[in-house]
């Protein structure tokens, strides 16, 4: 009778755990990297980022980082055409870095870049850094 009672329990402690499961939220979080300034490559990470925020199960649970460094600079430039794009990411919540040893490396003043950018000291340790934490890694 005493083993029937504490299976009883442990059912009902297994269905409880299993609705608490489903109602608790959960936070994705993905950093993509771009490192190319091949205007296919960079529309491609783009297309890559608004997919996911348009997946209906990362819906409101997902936090994105887009770093940029080297090649992927052309990005944030201000003579670019990604600006649209660019705004409508980061009205989203995406947050929009650049590497600012990319911009010692390649003589670049942050005046060249759009205003909204974010920067980090390393594009590369930004990465690793956020890895650790648990961000998913994406390289399209």
């Amino acid at each position: 009778m005493q083993h029937g009672k504490m299976l009883l329990v442990a059912m009902l402690c297994l269905i409880g755990s299993g609705t608490l499961a489903q109602d608790v939220k959960t936070t994705y979080k993905a950093i993509y990297q771009l490192n190319s300034d091949d205007d296919k490559v960079i529309r491609a990470t783009l297309r890559n980022i608004k997919n996911a925020l348009d997946d209906p199960r990362l819906a409101n649970q997902i936090v994105i980082e887009l770093v940029a460094h080297g090649g992927g600079i052309n990005l944030y430039r201000k003579n670019q055409p990604y600006e649209p794009q660019l705004k409508e990411l980061a009205a989203k919540g995406v947050l929009l870095v650049e590497c600012e040893n990319t911009l010692k490396e390649r003589r670049v003043t942050k005046d060249e870049l759009f205003p909204f950018i974010l920067y980090t000291p390393s594009g590369n340790g930004e990465l690793i850094i956020k890895q650790q934490e648990g961000w998913s890694y994406i390289h399209p």
